[in-house]
């Protein structure tokens, strides 16, 4: 099957959290477990090596070997790594490893080291796109300073560096835009608190941080927003939005982490400079998942 046939970064592609022991050592036999948990609860894919996957304090070592236990857990054509990086030479070694190690795609922040201009921002996916697996962009302006506009991403997309853009902006108008400058890009929902927007504006997938606590429920909002069922949709998106909303925290990874402690899962401490959640925050998210968990949501 071609890459044209199959894309693998559709559907729902879980942004994985990364299970770490009480001594803020790697449980690699626990991240396999839960890939293939997702997998088995509808889940489409797993996307290591986000923001919500802890990369920025892992060791090469770590960051190389979570990518090879995901491929080992669910195969490599659900396994799409973040390859993110100060420098386009050592992101596009991060794709080189993601590649050899048979992912079928990897994701990419532009330049995040400095406010890249234009032509920095093309040089940098140019580079990555080499390592030759297909790169889905990920726009992150907020925490990157760079904004991946309509009009970059048609120019990325024009000359063949990225299939896909993951829009975590939070303008949802812009799906409008990317669609009429780069109708063969597919759009990706970027930001779990506005799926139900961008399902409708035309997204081919989800990058999704809740479905590691809620994977069935967070699968059935997006399959019945994409086909149109506002009926099923819309009642299930408000129930989840509590909590779909601190993906777009800065707390988000802690947040996500408890909640999947709270459904059974586990979700365990963070590596620093992240600190626990505040106790009013902590017990925002533990009504929150509570209440999920009552109405039957999983």
């Amino acid at each position: 099957m071609t890459t044209e046939q199959h894309r693998p970064w559709r559907g729902v592609l879980v942004a994985t959290a990364l299970p770490l022991t009480a001594d803020l050592a790697v449980d690699y036999e626990a991240f396999a477990e839960h890939c293939a948990w997702l997998v088995a609860n509808g889940c489409d894919g797993v996307v290591p090596n986000g923001s919500l996957g802890e990369y920025q304090v892992l060791t090469p070592e770590e960051r190389a070997r979570v990518v090879e236990t995901a491929v080992a857990a669910i195969g490599g054509e659900r396994v799409m790594p973040g390859v993110a990086a100060y420098g386009a030479a050592e992101a596009r070694r991060w794709a080189e490893q993601a590649r050899d190690a048979g992912c079928g795609a990897v994701m990419l922040l532009p330049p995040n080291a400095y406010r890249a201009d234009k032509r920095s921002v093309l040089a940098h996916y140019a580079e990555v796109a080499r390592a030759g697996l297909p790169v889905v962009a990920y726009n992150n302006p907020i925490d990157t300073k760079v904004d991946l506009v309509p009009e970059l991403l048609a120019k990325l997309h024009g000359e063949g560096l990225i299939r896909g853009v993951k829009e975590f902006s939070g303008d949802v108008r812009r799906a409008y835009r990317i669609a009429e400058l780069a109708p063969e890009l597919d759009l990706l929902i970027g930001a779990d608190d506005v799926a139900l927007e961008l399902a409708i504006a035309g997204a081919k997938g989800w990058v999704a941080g809740y479905p590691n606590a809620l994977p069935k429920a967070s699968v059935e909002l997006y399959r019945a927003a994409v086909a149109g069922d506002l009926d099923t949709a819309l009642p299930l998106y408000r129930q989840l939005h509590p909590l779909l909303r601190w993906d777009s925290r800065v707390e988000f990874v802690q947040a996500i982490k408890l909640s999947m402690d709270i459904v059974g899962r586990y979700g365990g401490p963070c590596r620093p400079p992240r600190v626990p959640l505040a106790p009013e925050q902590e017990a925002a998210v533990r009504a929150a998942t509570e209440k999920a968990v009552a109405a039957g949501l999983g």
